[in-house]
């Protein structure tokens, strides 16, 4: 009599023969929140530093967008969810290890929080909107209230805002199996992404060339961070494991080198860098607005780059894990 050992690693539709990955869905959402998060923090800090007469747009009307941008983001990642109607599920549980969970709550926190942020401002910003609110008794309750706490409510909005900002990067590095993602620098570098592509923003929608210069000033800056960001997050990898090394090759002369450095590095920072500096320097004003139309594609294809990149890395090789054959080879039930 022979005997035969059947040996296979896995068996999960979802993974073999092939990886089910996130796509543009994440990606939109990543963005959507980072993006969020900038509206949010540069809304609060013109109002706790007094800055409504010198930008009037991001103090007054530009925080009506958070919730806005936010519920677009969340619908992309509504469609990618495999169990739709299980998404209640996050909100039955506090798992204090897990990034997913606390992404959820924050996100609870911070819908109710940029409401009480409009309505704080919305009498200045939106007049209109403003007097249908004046019509219900609570309603302008509740704006008096609003209005009355403006400083205290910007106050409370900075910290859930950064946590906004930094959990979609430390959702990411939190994937230990992944080594392109497995690093610190994440987080501070979707934060300051988020604030970059929402400096554009101002930049693209504020009226007053005042304004416009000062969010241009501020978007300059938050893209020489992220560019030292960026550089410090290769390092980390180079100087990380064998594959955390081979990780890095997938931008690095592997299939993601192209839209890594050409849609990322180049269109969405470089070229915007310069055209920023011109713009200050007086230089040219005619491309002032294609920087920051630059700026929100460079956010997005920095998160597309960095979930593709990260699911295609790996600590082991999953081909030699699996084999259709033998799985064919084994007894199927009755």
């Amino acid at each position: 009599m022979s005997e035969e050992l059947l040996v296979t690693a896995r068996s999960n539709a979802l993974i073999d023969p092939s990886l089910h990955i996130w796509t543009w869905e994440v990606a939109m959402y990543l963005f959507m929140g980072g993006l969020t998060a900038g509206i949010m923090i540069f809304s609060a800090l013109m109002i706790v530093r007094n800055k409504g007469h010198v930008a009037p747009f991001a103090a007054a009307r530009l925080s009506l967008l958070a919730p806005i941008v936010l519920s677009l983001g969340m619908t992309t990642l509504f469609l990618d969810l495999e169990h739709k109607l299980f998404v209640y599920r996050f909100y039955t549980s506090f798992q204090i290890t897990s990034p997913m969970s606390w992404g959820a709550w924050i996100l609870i926190v911070v819908y109710p929080i940029s409401v009480l942020q409009i309505l704080s401002t919305i009498r200045t910003g939106y007049s209109s909107l403003a007097s249908y609110i004046d019509r219900l008794t609570i309603g302008r309750v509740v704006v008096d209230w609003c209005e009355r706490n403006r400083t205290e409510i910007a106050f409370a909005v900075i910290p859930f805002a950064v946590a906004l900002g930094i959990y979609t990067g430390i959702l990411l590095s939190a994937f230990g199996a992944r080594p392109f993602w497995n690093s610190g620098v994440l987080g501070l570098l979707f934060l300051v992404s988020g604030m970059s592509t929402a400096a554009a923003l101002v930049v693209l929608l504020a009226r007053q060339s005042s304004e416009r210069d000062l969010f241009t000033r501020i978007d300059l800056v938050l893209i020489f961070a992220e560019i030292a960001l960026v550089v410090l997050s290769l390092i980390s990898l180079a100087s990380g494991s064998g594959q955390h090394i081979d990780a890095l090759q997938s931008v690095m002369g592997g299939s993601y080198t192209l839209s890594f450095w050409v849609l990322f590095v180049g269109i969405g920072l470089l070229i915007p860098m310069v055209l920023e500096l011109l713009e200050l320097s007086g230089v040219s004003k005619s491309l002032a607005m294609l920087a920051p139309v630059l700026v929100l594609v460079g956010g997005y294809a920095l998160r597309q780059v960095v979930i593709d990149a990260g699911q295609e890395s790996t600590w082991t090789s999953y081909s030699t894990q699996y084999s259709a054959e033998l799985l064919q080879r084994l007894p199927q039930p009755d």
